[in-house]
């Protein structure tokens, strides 16, 4: 049997096999986990396939669009704004989205990037807008989060989520540059007055506090030496009124006799001069002492 004979009399089953495996190659579609196929028939959205093995039916349906769910980024985009306060400034801003809903973001969009660039550069102005030059540089925080919140509820309907807004810049002109550096030196120097004034303010109160603390223990101890002599006073005072008179006359001339040996013990002193009363207050001292024996 000729070649020519066996696909004469198979001709039939070799056109069904043929028929089934372009059929099965039409009908299994086989997605990556980075991607979802929309699917049409006859023009018309039949469904959207996710990762893995899928089953459309043959000759009918085609996957019409392979939408990427990867998280994309925005070029880098450059929009003029004025502030509240009537300041130009240019904003460099970068959005980060992915896709959720693809058969959203296929039939409701055309040019999903652009259509996103637009709507962030018209949230920027309106929002910068709405504030002064010091607010937009010092709650820069505040301003991404009010823009991410604003794009989430106008791209809702194209089928995306907004992952990431960043505000990369904000740029000035050289004249509003110039003003707010003079403004920077002039506050600078200003609180170094203050700071300067504090300090001495300081130091004054620190010495006033060192005074009346000085004056305080001195006033201390002078009520200490103040109750030691009267201690002393009322000692005294007793012995006198138990010994009488003539031990206090003794004490006194002891004293005397005291100082001068002590005078007298002075270092390069050859001479010493005293008066008839020191010398007295000898005879005295052995008088007093004979007379208390």
């Amino acid at each position: 049997m000729t070649l020519q004979d066996f696909l004469g009399e198979n001709a039939i089953f070799l056109a069904l096999a043929a028929f089934v495996i372009v059929a099965v190659y039409q009908g299994v579609r086989i997605v990556p986990q980075s991607e979802k196929y929309v699917v049409e028939r006859f023009g018309r959205l039949r469904a959207v396939l996710g990762p893995g093995i899928n089953f459309i039916v043959p000759f009918l349906d085609r996957v019409a669009h392979k939408v990427s769910v990867l998280e994309r980024q925005l070029p880098t985009t450059r929009q003029d704004a004025i502030t509240a306060d009537n300041v130009l400034v240019q904003v460099e801003t970068s959005v980060f989205y992915r896709v959720t809903e693809p058969e959203k973001t296929v039939y409701r969009i055309r040019d999903i990037d652009a259509a996103i660039s637009t709507t962030v550069a018209g949230i920027v102005r309106a929002e910068i807008g709405k504030m002064e030059l010091d607010a937009v540089q010092s709650n820069r925080a505040g301003l991404i989060h009010t823009i991410q919140e604003n794009l989430a509820n106008v791209v809702d309907d194209w089928g995306i989520e907004v992952t990431r807004a960043e505000i990369l810049d904000v740029n000035l002109d050289e004249a509003t540059r110039a003003a707010m550096l003079q403004q920077l030196n002039a506050e600078r120097a200003r609180r170094a007055q203050v700071t300067e004034a504090e300090g001495r303010k300081r130091a004054v109160e620190l010495a006033a506090d060192a005074e009346l603390y000085a004056a305080e223990q001195q006033a201390k101890a002078r009520r200490v030496t103040a109750e030691a002599e009267a201690f002393a006073t009322s000692v005294i005072a007793e012995a006198i009124a138990k010994n009488g008179l003539e031990a206090a006359q003794f004490q006194v001339a002891l004293k005397q006799v005291e100082a001068l040996s002590i005078v007298g013990k002075g270092e390069g002193k050859q001479v010493v001069l005293l008066p008839a009363a020191a010398l007295d207050a000898f005879s005295d001292a052995f008088g007093l002492l004979k007379g208390r024996s």
